[in-house]
């Protein structure tokens, strides 16, 4: 098998290991019911990922990324209080996701700021953003987000996917493509891996970041737009601390956080393992929500080194 998947297959091997260990402890855990419910409630969390896999495959950094779901809740929630229709409000969004990622692509690469510092302004000018719209929790009342966050598509065995999940499954598919099968997505491992390498090579490099960032800013607006239809409201407050889940997701997924490294298809898995761990913490009953976070540590740091030690494994291949 080729060496790239190794990350990959080691992701889905935690997966399952955690399903089945739950199985083991709890009835009726092995069921598309509770499969359904996790993709359903880190619906949002794995499209943010996604849009994040692309910006640390560049070997780069989002931390503005829960700062535009909780934006893009609040303004959808005002905008549907003064009458307006929540398409035409989504397609607004993401086209603002959009443009803020680029307007952060092309300053850290035209003023050569570390990506770091660039989305940690990000994050407070859009979760300041946040508090000028509205400071209280806004609900959504129009009858096409109930009619959305409704919706259900049954699976075998009682299980169902909502619209949230299916958004999720469409959009990792689009990413996959573009991360595997277009030039963008070759120019954005090519950076990742050595930058200026790529530059002699020919890739444009700053065309290449403002796209990667726009694509994290759209897919990040996109998360936030799941988000809403999954609460029915906007909240300052949301989806705080978001990022650190969206780059969890995506280290558990395989990707490193060097850059030019990783699978798109991963994150979906980095992500499912976040919630799995939370699940079976829930079904456990008498542990607090602390030990989700605690466990999620635990295992990032797990990842983290073995990470290190397949790439050092790699080094010593290519150099015998």
């Amino acid at each position: 098998m080729n060496q790239k998947y190794w990350p990959l297959l080691a992701t889905i091997t935690v997966f399952i290991a955690l399903f089945v260990i739950g199985g083991s402890m709890y009835n009726n855990f092995l069921s598309t019911l509770v499969l359904g419910h996790i993709l359903a409630d880190n619906a949002f969390i794995i499209i943010a990922a996604i849009g994040t896999t692309f910006v640390i495959l560049s070997g780069g950094i989002d931390l503005s990324v829960g700062s535009m779901i909780a934006f893009v809740g609040v303004v959808m929630a005002v905008l549907d209080s003064a009458g307006w229709h929540p398409l035409v409000t989504i397609a607004m969004m993401l086209a603002f996701g959009f443009l803020f990622g680029a307007f952060q692509g092309f300053i850290i690469d035209y003023c050569k700021i570390q990506p770091f510092i660039m989305t940690l302004a990000g994050l407070f000018i859009l979760r300041g953003g946040c508090f000028m719209v509205t400071l209280d929790s806004v609900p959504i009342k129009h009858p096409f987000v109930k009619m959305m966050a409704s919706t259900r598509v049954p699976l075998p065995g009682g299980g169902f996917l909502t619209t949230g999940a299916m958004v999720m499954l469409a959009s990792l598919v689009i990413a996959i493509i573009i991360a595997h099968y277009t030039r963008f997505g070759s120019n954005v491992y090519a950076i990742g891996g050595d930058r200026e390498s790529a530059r002699l090579m020919g890739v444009p490099t700053r065309k290449t970041t403002v796209l990667t960032y726009a694509t994290g800013g759209i897919y990040a607006a996109l998360a936030g737009v799941v988000y809403a239809l999954y609460t029915s409201s906007g909240y300052p407050l949301a989806a705080t601390g978001a990022e650190l889940n969206a780059i969890a997701a995506v280290v558990l997924g395989g990707t490193l956080l060097t850059g030019g490294v990783g699978l798109v298809a991963g994150t979906l898995f980095g992500g499912m393992i976040l919630g799995l761990i939370s699940t079976l913490i829930i079904f456990h009953g008498s542990l607090n929500s602390a030990w989700i976070m605690i466990s999620s540590g635990i295992l990032l740091f797990v990842f983290i080194v073995m990470h290190r030690f397949l790439i050092g494994s790699f080094g010593r291949q290519k150099l015998s």
